[in-house]
This record gives structure tokens, sequence and C-alpha cells, in this order.
């Protein structure tokens, strides 16, 4: 079926040799070729010099320009495309001419008079207001384009063991397919990497941490500079502070002084819970146990092998790497007392008391930590409608969702619109309030 389309803009001259030089070789003088979607210099006709060199047949070589005619080089796209997307890509060419010519030669062909020359198909409306702020107004516009909101978004997550990941590919499915824009889910290095890769814009969604969110809009801990580039969409779910062990032994956070135990990667976010748990009950990280900094599917690995005593797990139970060491052999949480949970939430009022349920892990009895909320964060230059689509492919289908990922029971709206620390974008203010739900919007 014939797709619809509109004119994006003209790129670059593209010379297609449609004939050869025609008529007497000797002649002095020829046509300019056309142009196709704008003119071209003129071509320098005059003949050239004889070289005098001869392939002994008397037939002397000539050196001579060649007449041709040329078609331009277009950029089309889709008329549902948004326009504002049409209108950054059309502007991210022609702001970085010098820069786009020194990687490609026919960088230096491009032209703003030639590339809103064209007239033979209308000009999506993005590319038309480019240009129109450039001053230069294009021949005709397709009415209707550039209304659309379906777009590509990818979705940073976390590792493959852990819960972002997973999770994410579930709600990534049932957002394409039941709304006008498409997620695809990705592994990252997790909450830190998000963040980072969502300033970089390599990623338009990603999973946080509602602690690690905090340090960076505030440019705490591990952001040396505040980064405001973001917004909140949803918070989904709470990530339990789970501190996983082996040995039935190890009954308390007091217990692990003196231990092997991985504490996350150096300066990740587990890395900042696991200070911040092990402060609280006075155990210096570095000193008052053997650290070892690992990843979730390392750390439970090396507890199977039985290279650690415990490691910090900072994710939504049940967690994969979790499950896949309860599988193997008997595991066990630590629990924290209330005593010390009470002055860690005073410290740190991102953290909040959670149980998990013994049945989560089989474990002896249920188990008292703390824990962060899991956090949906966009760029600020996602459409209203992306983010919009993005929440109602979700909240639309929670029973689905819940049927292939447990997590999916924990989704609510009242949860998703209840964090106050950073704005939310527009997009989800908008959602939330058809739901009757204020929202802070950024």
């Amino acid at each position: 079926m014939k797709k619809k389309f509109s004119l994006l803009m003209a790129v670059l001259m593209l010379a297609m040799l449609l004939s050869a030089c025609g008529g007497d070789t000797g002649s002095k003088g020829g046509e300019d070729g056309a142009v196709g979607g704008g003119s071209s210099a003129p071509a320098d006709t005059s003949a050239p010099a004889d070289t005098g060199s001869s392939d002994g047949s008397g037939a002397s070589a000539v050196a001579q320009d060649t007449n041709t005619v040329a078609v331009g080089a277009v950029v089309i796209a889709r008329d549902d495309v948004p326009e504002d997307d049409i209108y950054a890509l059309t502007s991210a060419i022609f702001e970085n001419i010098p820069t786009i010519t020194e990687q490609h030669a026919k960088g230096g062909e491009l032209d703003l008079d030639f590339a809103s020359s064209v007239t033979s198909v209308p000009y999506h409306p993005g590319a038309a207001k480019y240009f129109a702020e450039k001053g230069k107004e294009v021949a005709s516009v397709k009415e209707g384009a550039g209304s659309g909101d379906s777009k590509a978004l990818t979705f940073g997550t976390g590792g493959e063991s852990g819960t972002y990941y997973a999770f994410g590919g579930v709600l990534s499915s049932y957002i394409s397919n039941n709304t006008g824009v498409s997620v695809t889910a990705v592994t990252s290095g997790g909450s830190k990497a998000n963040i980072e890769d969502l300033a970089a814009g390599d990623i338009q969604l990603g999973f946080v941490q509602s602690d690690v969110m905090s340090y960076a809009f505030n440019g705490e801990r591990l952001f040396d500079a505040k980064v405001e580039n973001f917004s909140v969409v949803a918070a989904l779910y709470m990530e339990q502070v789970q501190i996983v062990t082996t040995n039935p032994d190890i009954k308390s956070v007091a217990d692990l002084a003196g231990k092997s135990v991985s504490i996350g990667d150096r300066g990740s976010g587990v890395w900042f819970n696991a200070v911040d748990v092990l402060g609280a009950y006075d155990i210096d990280p570095d000193s008052g146990i053997s650290p070892v900094y690992q990843g979730f599917g390392d750390s439970t690995d090396a507890l199977q092998d039985g290279k650690i005593d415990a490691a910090f797990v900072v994710a939504g139970a049940p967690t994969t790497a979790v499950t896949s060491l309860a599988a193997t052999k008997p595991v066990y949480l630590v629990s924290l007392d209330e005593e010390h949970i009470d002055a860690l939430i005073a410290s740190s009022p991102y953290y909040s008391k959670n149980v998990i349920a013994k049945d989560v892990y089989n474990t002896p009895e249920d188990v008292t930590t703390v824990a962060v909320g899991a956090v949906v964060i966009a760029r600020n230059d996602v459409s209203e409608a992306d983010v919009y689509n993005f929440l109602y492919g979700v909240f639309n289908h929670l029973d689905d969702i819940t049927t292939a990922h447990a997590k999916g029971a924990e989704l609510s709206l009242e949860f998703a619109a209840s964090y106050g620390a950073v704005p939310y974008h527009p997009g989800a203010v908008k959602f939330f309030a058809e739901q009757g739900i204020t929202v802070t919007g950024k």
C-alpha cells in the first residue's frame, strides 16, 4: 500500500549522469544542465586545450568538461511524524553544517535556499516552521501533517538480572501494542547511567531509584552538578534494600561486621544505600566489613559459590537474581530493627519502611527493611502525547501486565502520582488530571 508522505527538505545535490556529452566534441559552447529542485552554477563550457598526446591513430586525446542534467536529493518524512521531531531534525542539520562538512564533503553543498526551493511536493510542517524562522518561505505545506504522536522511544532499564529490565520489557510491550507510541526496553547500567544517558539524548525514558533521582536533581552525591533536563512520568513500585545471605547465622546488620559483603559498584545507587544502612549501625563500609563491589548478578553468583557472606541488592522483590539463587539453596534476608529504621528515615527521608513477605523467597519469616521508589522519568523534550500514551498504555492494562509480571499488582494511580521532589512531565500532568489527581508539573 502506498504510504502518505510529505517533503521534509532538499538536503544536497545528487548528480545523476543521465546522458553523455552530445554533439561535436570540438564545440565551444552548450546549454547549462537542469537541476531538480533548484539551480546550480553554470558549467565552464569553453574548449579545453589540446594535450598534444596521440594514441598512434592520429586522433588526439582531448580533456573537456561534461554537460549533463541532475536531480535533487531530497529527504522525506511520513505525515504522522510529529512537527517537533522534524523541526529538531532540520535544525540539527542546518545548525551544524561545518561539523557535517568535516565528516562528509557533501556537507559543503547544504544550503537553506536550495533546501527550501522544492515546489512539486508540499513540505512537512516541522521543516516549514524551521525555514520560516530563517526567513525562507516554502512553496506549500502539507495540510494535516505533523499532528501524529507516533514515535519510537528507547527505555533505559537495568541489568538483565534485575527487575528494571524484566518489568520494563513487559511495560514496553503493552504500551507499544496498545497506543500510538513505540517503546523499546534496553539494558543499562541502572539509575545513574539512565540519568546520564537521558542527558546525552541516548534514551528518552528511564527507570531510576527515587533517591538517585533526588541526587541528580539537586546535584548531590553521585552528581557534581544539578541535572534538570528530565521530569517524572510515574512512581511505579517500591524497591527494597535486600541484604541477602546464605548463612542463617547472619540475622542482623550488626552481624555483617568483619564479613565479606558485596555493596554494589562503587559510587552506584546501591553503594550509597549500603553506606546509609551500614552507617546507621556504625559500621564503616571500608573498614568495618570486607567490601566487594559487584552488581546483582555477580553478587548472587558469588553467594552461590561461597565467595562472599552477604550482598546488598536494591530492587523490587522478587528480584530475578535472588529468585535464581533461592532455587538452588536456602536464602535468608537480614532484617533492620525499628530503632535503626526510624533513625535512617529521619536522616534520609527518601527511605520508607517496607516488609518483604516470607513467601517471596521462601524465607523462614517476613523481613523488615527500608525501600526507595522505582520511578520512570523522561527527557523534558519528549512530547506530551508520548508520555500521556505511556501512562495510558500502563494503567489501562494492569490486569494483563500483572499476568505477565508480579510487579503489575503493585501499580496504582495514587502511588504513581505521589512523588513530590521532582516535577512531573506535562504529559503525566494531563493523564493524572483526567483521573482526578493533581500533580506538580515541570
